[in-house]
């Protein structure tokens, strides 16, 4: 026998049970109310929010230290973006499972599991000595597993503690720390370095952080019911729970969820290629002006890289505010204004990326206001689009759909354009002289291909404003997703003659 139970909830939000009648039970009819303090929902967001800010700055600490670690374990630059392309790759393999076991079993515990895998691996991995560069490459592996399980699963407990505008708000402060832990990754791993002399202690302060972040997830951060803040009526039943093939089945009909996946994809094909080279890309255009030496031993020269990570910080705050608050204003007026601003700032992107590879052999001041613009459009767009997703998929699924963007983005992008970029540098140099100006100019000329598929991707945004609508339309009925109709009537049957839900 199955009994309605409390759980905790935003306050304002209510989570209706179905229960059996029983001596000691309420009638079937009797709604069971879910609440919690509304400090209590913005606390655990600000916890969400320091968490994901380690997040990213685990993605592109190595990135702040690039020659060095080039140096100390010898490897070239066909081979190092492979350091970038395993972390994503074995992010991506773990990200389906986490999406599966953060829809059907404790949040809580996917994410501790996450911080303590990504934690240890990456304080580990400080110790592993220049003849065993393999182990190093598998150690950025299993800090991706880690942090796969924080980018599946965190957003969708921030969409069942918050909805609507309120939504859109926590998102935007949620996805900032997207660009600000990248720029901050920069910035602690170059500046520690400077400050150590040794790039490995970068990785050996990060653990510290980690785990003042565990225990406020522990004891802050709540697991609310999936679905808490629709008030869907088979959320709130816990009704039948549908395969993952059918959830897979139910996300690749629903064309806003594709198109949009495909523009997360360009994007972050681009942000890998451009965070992970640009650092060193700035270090040779510097020594190309005239205005660097070489660097012949460590530790390397860590300007480049907090010059980028400080473009990063505050062109992603400005970018992630002013997307943010363009959807919020501008989708009253239009409902189609996610994806429409998605798409022009990414056509604008790819114009920015153009000039500044174009301008940079003759003078370096327009490569970084271009570079500049460019990160800052590209940055209004990350909380847009997580916007989009929950509002176009069901709650039960959004772990899935979580899983499954990440999964085709990482594939497609950055787990491949840090390589590729890489092994195009390398393919454009072979054959000409051995100079600094050679190794410059191929890394620029395989950079060109960025501004391409950024271009491409808001074509993906454009295709995506002409579903959203019905596709939004079809996430907010009950019933809608996985479960068949059979599924529906049984859940009507438990529930006895509920009256519909109020909106949130």
């Amino acid at each position: 026998m199955s009994t309605g139970r409390p759980e905790p909830g935003p306050e304002g939000l209510s989570r209706h049970h179905g229960a059996l009648a029983s001596d000691h039970q309420p009638p079937p009819t009797a709604p069971v109310s879910w609440s919690l303090p509304r400090w209590r929902a913005y606390e655990a967001a600000a916890v969400l929010c320091y968490i994901n800010l380690l997040n990213y700055m685990n993605w592109f600490i190595i990135a702040g230290v690039l020659l060095d670690v080039q140096k100390c374990f010898q490897i070239s630059d066909s081979n190092v973006g492979l350091l970038q392309t395993v972390f994503i790759g074995c992010l991506l393999l773990s990200a389906p499972v986490f999406g599966y076991l953060g829809d059907r079993h404790s949040r809580k515990a996917m994410l501790s599991f996450g911080i303590l895998l990504w934690s240890g691996a990456g304080f580990s991995s400080s110790f592993i000595s220049p003849q065993y560069s393999w182990l190093f490459f598998l150690s950025r592996g299993i800090v991706g597993a880690g942090t796969a399980s924080y980018s599946t699963i965190a957003p969708t407990i921030l969409g069942d503690l918050f909805v609507k505008d309120q939504r859109t708000r926590v998102l935007a402060i949620f996805y900032i720390f997207i660009p600000v832990g990248s720029g901050l990754g920069y910035v602690l791993g170059s500046a520690v370095t400077e400050l150590t002399r040794n790039w490995r202690w970068a990785l050996r302060i990060m653990p510290c952080l980690e785990a003042v972040a565990l225990v406020l997830l522990i004891a802050l951060v709540p697991d609310p019911p999936r679905g808490a803040a629709e008030k869907h009526r088979e959320v709130a039943m816990g009704g039948p729970r549908s395969s993952w093939c059918e959830d897979v089945r139910y996300l690749v009909r629903n064309w806003s969820f594709v198109w949009s996946t495909f523009g997360v994809t360009a994007m972050a094909f681009v942000t890998g290629a451009l965070g992970f080279w640009v650092p060193k890309f700035l270090f040779e255009a510097r020594l190309v002006h005239g205005q660097q030496l070489p660097c012949l031993r460590e530790p390397c020269n860590s300007q480049d890289s907090l010059i980028f990570g400080a473009l990063t910080v505050v062109t992603g705050i400005i970018g992630v505010i002013l997307g943010a608050e363009a959807a919020r204003r501008f989708k009253k007026v239009n409902p189609r204004a996610e994806p429409l601003i998605c798409a022009s700032s990414l056509l604008a992107t790819a114009l920015c990326l153009y000039l500044a590879l174009v301008l940079v052999p003759t003078t370096l001041l327009p490569f970084y206001v271009f570079l500049a613009l460019g990160e800052l459009l590209l940055s209004c767009n990350w909380a847009v689009v997580a916007d989009i997703l929950l509002s176009v998929v069901v709650p039960r699924c959004r772990g899935t759909a979580e899983a499954l963007q990440i999964t085709v983005g990482h594939v497609l992008g950055d787990a491949s354009s840090p390589y590729l970029t890489g092994l195009l540098s390398s393919a454009l140099r072979a054959g000409r002289p051995d100079s600094y100006l050679q190794h410059f100019l191929s890394l620029q000329q395989s950079f060109l291909c960025c501004a391409f598929v950024i271009a491409l991707g808001g074509g993906c945004f454009l295709l995506t404003a002409l579903y959203l609508e019905r596709d939004q339309a079809q996430a907010g009925q009950p019933g809608t997703g996985t479960s068949d109709s059979k599924d529906v009537e049984s859940q009507g049957l438990l529930s006895g003659a509920e009256g519909p839900l109020e909106g949130p």
